[in-house]
């Protein structure tokens, strides 16, 4: 392994696939258990009559959580009334949080017709993050450094070679079989995953944008891997809640080409995230049931299929989402509203010059983090 000096730009970074031993039985125990909870989470997801109906709060969660582990901190109240609200978005952390929404659904959107990861796809990415044109850096100078100031890391430096690295992580991610010395053989998707994160995060191939960049990848390789058809899954909370031991862990790979309590930690990260999100989405579809027959009980005119799915697909919605899904004319679904907030089922709240309603036992499910 190239000898590591962390204040001199890192070209040796080696390419992929490493030469240490990333099959321990340690790492493959976890990966395991780790597939069994995705596998269970991704049939249930394909059980949904709807398996899109949750998509749009569930990459909500990950676009806020993925930022706030850049440090860009906004509410989930805020950041709901603002993908609803018919209004100017002031608040910067808010409108970066919604950029980074938009750049997962522009990859999956990308994947239907390019089912690939490219450098082309990260550009477009981060360039929907950053909303700006960033492509691959070409100025000297990067480099990372912790809270004290001091450089921790300084990634490879000049355009050619960071797309030659990154060429080379294209060729791993994309082919089949990955070579070990003599033997080629398949290397189990979630290591893969786990190898192809740090990869990126170690060219760190943008002036900004990275590290939530390579977190839409883990979301895109996924569904690329077929290890879930719908990605509903938000991984970066993970992440925020065990921050100090996500880059002890990086640094480590880099420092000292020690692979396996980092893929051990992405192994945990997607075990324990898959495991909330079937626990979560276990109380929302109970509560969509409960709350539906609670309204064709009591409301049996206002009662719809659709009416349902749309009280759930995000905590805010408004007249014009009803309207959208053909529920009823503007008068209809005004009645209904009403009716709704007055049986207890939705709370309105004016935001601008309109009037939203909130689902507070969606919002409460959302908001639980256990």
């Amino acid at each position: 392994m190239a000898k590591f000096d962390r204040k001199i730009p890192y070209n040796d970074l080696p390419l992929l696939p490493p030469k240490a031993d990333i099959e321990t039985k340690r790492i493959l125990r976890k990966t395991i258990s780790a597939g069994r909870a995705l596998a269970q989470l991704n049939g249930t997801l394909l059980n949904l009559p709807n398996p899109t109906l949750f998509l749009d709060t569930i990459y909500l969660r990950e676009a806020k959580a993925s930022s706030e582990v850049e440090n860009i901190i906004t509410t989930n109240d805020e950041l709901y009334k603002s993908l609803v609200a018919d209004r100017k978005i002031e608040n910067s952390a808010t409108k970066e949080v919604l950029c980074y929404k938009e750049a997962l659904w522009l990859g999956l959107e990308e994947l239907k017709t390019k089912p690939f990861i490219t450098t082309n796809l990260c550009v477009k990415i981060v360039q929907c993050i950053k909303q700006n044109n960033a492509s691959i850096r070409n100025i000297p100078g990067t480099t990372l450094s912790n809270i004290q100031g001091e450089v921790i890391y300084t990634p490879p430096n000049g355009e050619a070679i960071i797309r030659e690295k990154l060429a080379n992580l294209e060729k791993f991610t994309n082919e089949d079989e990955t070579i070990f010395g003599e033997e080629s053989r398949p290397i189990d998707p979630l290591i893969k995953m786990a190898m192809l994160h740090y990869q990126f995060e170690a060219i760190h191939p943008f002036s900004d944008g990275n590290g939530r960049t390579g977190r839409i990848l883990l979301l895109l390789y996924l569904k690329l891997s077929d290890l879930l058809d719908t990605p509903a899954i938000y991984l970066s909370e993970y992440i925020i809640e065990n921050k100090v031991e996500y880059y002890r862990c990086l640094r480590e790979v880099t420092e000292k080409g020690e692979w396996e309590d980092y893929i051990f930690y992405m192994m945990d990260m997607v075990e324990v995230t898959a495991k909330k999100g079937l626990k979560r989405l276990n109380k929302i579809t109970s509560a969509m049931e409960k709350t539906a027959a609670e309204i064709k009980k009591k409301l049996p005119k206002v009662y719809s299929k659709d009416l349902i799915e749309i009280l759930f697909r995000l905590p805010y919605t408004k007249r014009q989402h009803l309207i959208d899904e053909n529920i009823g004319n503007l008068k209809t679904v005004g009645n209904y509203l009403i009716a709704l907030e007055a049986n207890g089922f939705l709370k309105s709240e004016k935001v601008g010059k309109e009037k939203l309603y909130l689902n507070p036992i969606l919002l409460e499910i959302l908001e639980n983090k256990e």
